[in-house]
């Protein structure tokens, strides 16, 4: 006859014995999930001090912990920090194939031209590994007005190319008068002048991945990063927190799906136009 208490009533492991074993799952980037507590269901998009982040498919992004209370077809899971990927396989943060091994090229002639500082720094947080290998180097401008200067003293040509991004480059705007005066004029079959319709090169980061619903809306006539960061409840009083708050975005930039689409495909356009044979 079964003996259903067991022939030791002292063994250990008594509560788990008849249990379901719940599956461990590596947390492999856009591994679809739902958390089993509330419904939420997305794709992996990054891990990060032992959370994961998700984002279902309406953008929306949230973070939780590694471990159990996930489902995958309904099955509980337990996700797990992924094993290395193989070191052939490894990605940059623009999604290239990273080039093991080899040492930076030497700097072209070829540039890219971005507005500001914070341009130059999100620039090489997600293509600075690409552009090292093909020997591009980014140069800030402070402001788009300085670019009649700098072609009249570094004139581009056939060896050496010039793209352009712009900050706000949208139909009526200041910076789109330049950009038509400049490919217009003589320098116009060397250079590539593209640019994003948002204000300041913030606006290039995703909300979701600096935790807020959107950026803030700030009226004109009022400095729009302190405005921003009055808004947002972050300090503002002086420059050094302005530098900060963009130190806290960077911070939050892993890979390109943490960039709008609408800098993504221009800044790509770009890397195209300067590495042409």
């Amino acid at each position: 006859m079964d003996d259903r208490y067991g022939t030791d009533v002292l063994a250990t492991g008594w509560r788990q014995r008849g249990a379901k074993q719940v599956q461990t799952v590596p947390a492999e980037i856009d591994l679809v999930v739902e958390v089993a507590g509330d419904g939420f269901c997305g794709a992996v998009t990054r891990l990060e001090a032992g959370s994961v982040e998700l984002e279902d498919g309406k953008g929306r992004r949230r973070v939780f912990p590694l471990g159990k209370g996930f489902l995958i077809d309904g099955e509980p899971v337990e996700l797990v920090v992924p094993k290395a990927a193989p070191q052939g396989r490894r990605r940059t943060a623009s999604g290239s194939f990273a080039v093991e091994e080899q040492r930076a090229r030497v700097a072209l002639p070829h540039r890219i031209l971005v507005e500001g500082r914070h341009d130059a720094e999100l620039v090489e947080k997600v293509w600075g590994a690409d552009l090292r290998v093909e020997g591009v180097a980014v140069e800030y401008l402070e402001g788009v007005d300085r670019l009649p200067d700098l072609l009249r003293d570094e004139p581009p040509g056939p060896g050496r190319r010039y793209g352009v991004l712009v900050d706000h480059l949208v139909p009526g705007s200041k910076e789109q008068r330049i950009a038509r005066a400049i490919e217009q004029g003589p320098h116009g079959r060397h250079m590539r002048i593209v640019g994003h319709p948002f204000i300041d090169v913030w606006q290039c980061v995703k909300p979701s991945s600096v935790g807020i619903r959107a950026w803030p809306e700030v009226p004109k006539g009022e400095e729009w990063k302190k405005g921003v960061c009055r808004r947002l409840g972050w300090p503002h009083a002086e420059q050094a927190d302005t530098a900060r708050a963009w130190q806290h975005i960077l911070s939050k930039v892993t890979t390109f799906r943490d960039i709008e689409p609408a800098l993504l495909g221009r800044v790509e356009e770009l890397i195209d136009f300067v590495t042409a044979p």
